[in-house]
């Protein structure tokens, strides 16, 4: 009888990325320690945009509540981020050291670059990269956006940009507020960007719809508003891009309905309409303009019904199927 011989095999296990377990509490433990060198590395610039916040709050102070609102952005896919061992990317790295040195050059560079924005792209890439080095291209699915939502919301626009678009804002605010005060028994005049109500004696009262008026501070925080909104509370992207866009017409309209209220209150005096009693009217004036907001979310809703009730179970299941409930924001 004839035996084989056979030779021990032995397995070789395949390389595979590493994997690294945490529980919520060192998630979050971890996020705190993340959080507190990313504002010792990049200093300056957090404590410029804070400074900004803090000397203009009119205009900048949405900024402070952004890196929250981030936050939040990651606190609501947190089953999703921990629902499965992360697996670090090393490319991160690569994107981290790019954003690094972008930052120090855009801090002491040439001057072409050395910008509060260009530094604050470059905070944004090195964030970027050190999400995908630590926690791997899964999670950067649920982490990309906030992520970008801080970079381009959670800092002072450069005010040369601004003054472009505020030219053209000063001019829709003043023309929209003076024909609505026309057409609702006012008198009133238009020179340029000056407007001039007409009291019942014939007094005169003029308003410049000087900067602080052409609806530019609220139309950054609308669109801040919009885009996380959208990205929270609508599941189809048209809807999220309709909501994103619909922000600057809505932004000029309350400008304009701002405008036309300042416009009244100067028949009865005019320093109501500067200082601090000024910053309170656009103040009051955001509540309607969100639930404006909350009123066309819904109406998007509503729109996408009938095509969701139209799709057939199996054509649901099949999209349910190829989704895999792998929906980001």
């Amino acid at each position: 009888m004839s035996t084989v011989a056979t030779n021990p095999r032995i397995d070789v296990p395949s390389p595979r990325a590493a994997v690294i377990e945490i529980s919520g509490a060192a998630a979050i433990a971890a996020g705190a320690v993340l959080v507190a060198i990313l504002i010792a590395v990049f200093w300056d610039f957090f404590r410029t945009q804070t400074l900004l916040a803090i000397e203009e709050p009119s205009d900048w102070g949405h900024t402070l509540v952004i890196p929250f609102v981030s936050g939040w952005f990651v606190w609501l896919r947190r089953e999703q981020l921990l629902s499965q061992p992360f697996r670090p990317a090393w490319f991160g790295l690569a994107v981290m050291l790019l954003g690094l040195g972008w930052y120090v050059a855009a801090l002491i560079g040439p001057s072409a670059i050395q910008h509060h924005n260009t530094r604050g792209a470059g905070v944004g890439l090195t964030i970027g990269g050190l999400c995908l080095l630590l926690f791997g291209t899964r999670a950067a699915k649920w982490l990309w956006f906030p992520v970008v939502y801080w970079t381009i919301f959670g800092q002072t626009i450069w005010k040369r940009l601004l003054e472009t678009v505020t030219l053209r804002l000063q001019d829709w605010a003043a023309s929209g507020a003076y024909y609505l005060l026309n057409g609702i028994g006012f008198e009133t005049d238009i020179a340029g960007n000056v407007l001039t109500v007409i009291g019942s004696d014939g007094a005169a009262h003029p308003l410049n719809v000087a900067e602080a008026c052409s609806g530019m501070r609220m139309l950054v925080a609308f669109l801040a508003l919009g885009v996380a909104m959208a990205f929270v509370g609508l599941d189809r992207w048209w809807q999220r891009v309709a909501l994103v866009l619909m922000g600057v017409p809505v932004a000029i309209a309350v400008n304009i309905l701002r405008v036309a209220t300042l416009g009244m209150l100067t028949l009865g005096d005019v320093d109501l309409v500067q200082g601090e009693f000024h910053l309170f009217i656009g103040l009051v004036w955001l509540v309607p303009a969100f639930l404006m907001y909350l009123g066309i979310q819904w109406c998007l809703q509503v729109i996408a019904d009938p095509w969701t009730k139209s799709a057939s179970p199996s054509t649901a299941k099949g999209g349910a199927a190829r989704r895999g409930g792998s929906n980001a924001l």
